[in-house]
């Protein structure tokens, strides 16, 4: 079972389920294309049954998984050209969410900014790709939260996720410092209430990740 960093205050057991399950889809450790049952994850987790299935019938709705009856649960398969379909569809709303964020930013979102962005720096310097991973996770939380707009930030989340993974097969490898640049970049411009700024630095990472999707994409 992988280990994740728990936060400090209690998390409800489907939350976790689910957090859990997401990462070991974007990380791989589920690989594409395969198959696994729910008993199985159950196992995996040690978390009971409810919870994850309740995790499950989520990721199945964000598009990380199908159930199929008598056949098993299929993890979703990874073809390169849907990563610039992903983008597609995330850029307007990353551009929303990071305007909200640098107008309504509050002290908590910024300690939670403060700390992806060390995070992700950190694993910059020690090159810790499953470290980033989270770090991205957790900066995306953060945008979410300074957002104070749920309705844009459950619209972005699967994207975010299916974003993640697609960057993790096809651009972990060589990606870090780079897209590390780009999101401390929109992390200030949140945090000096520049809502341009913050726009525009959206674009600006959305622009870099469709340039590695449009690479992926002719392999």
């Amino acid at each position: 079972m992988i280990s994740i960093e728990a936060s400090t205050m209690p998390e409800p057991a489907a939350a976790r389920a689910y957090r859990v399950l997401e990462h070991m889809i974007v990380t791989l450790e589920l690989a594409p294309a395969s198959f696994v049952t729910e008993g199985s994850l159950i196992d995996r987790l040690a978390l009971g049954r409810t919870p994850v299935r309740e995790a499950i019938q989520r990721l199945a709705w964000e598009g990380l998984l199908d159930v199929r009856p008598r056949a098993g649960i299929a993890i979703a398969p990874l073809h390169p050209g849907d990563w610039l379909r992903v983008l597609d569809a995330r850029r307007g709303v990353e551009v929303v969410l990071a305007r909200s964020a640098a107008r309504f930013v509050t002290r908590e979102a910024a300690d939670l900014f403060h700390e992806a962005a060390l995070a992700m720096q950190k694993a910059v310097i020690s090159g810790n790709v499953l470290a980033f991973i989270q770090a991205d996770k957790a900066l995306d939380d953060a945008l979410a939260l300074a957002a104070d707009n749920p309705f844009a930030a459950r619209l972005a989340a699967p994207l975010q996720t299916h974003s993640r993974r697609f960057w993790f097969r096809y651009k972990a490898d060589t990606g870090l410092a780079e897209s590390a640049e780009h999101h401390v970049a929109l992390i200030r411009s949140i945090l000096d209430g520049d809502e341009e700024g913050a726009a525009k630095d959206a674009k600006k990472l959305m622009a870099l990740l469709r340039g590695h999707a449009e690479v992926a994409a002719t392999r």
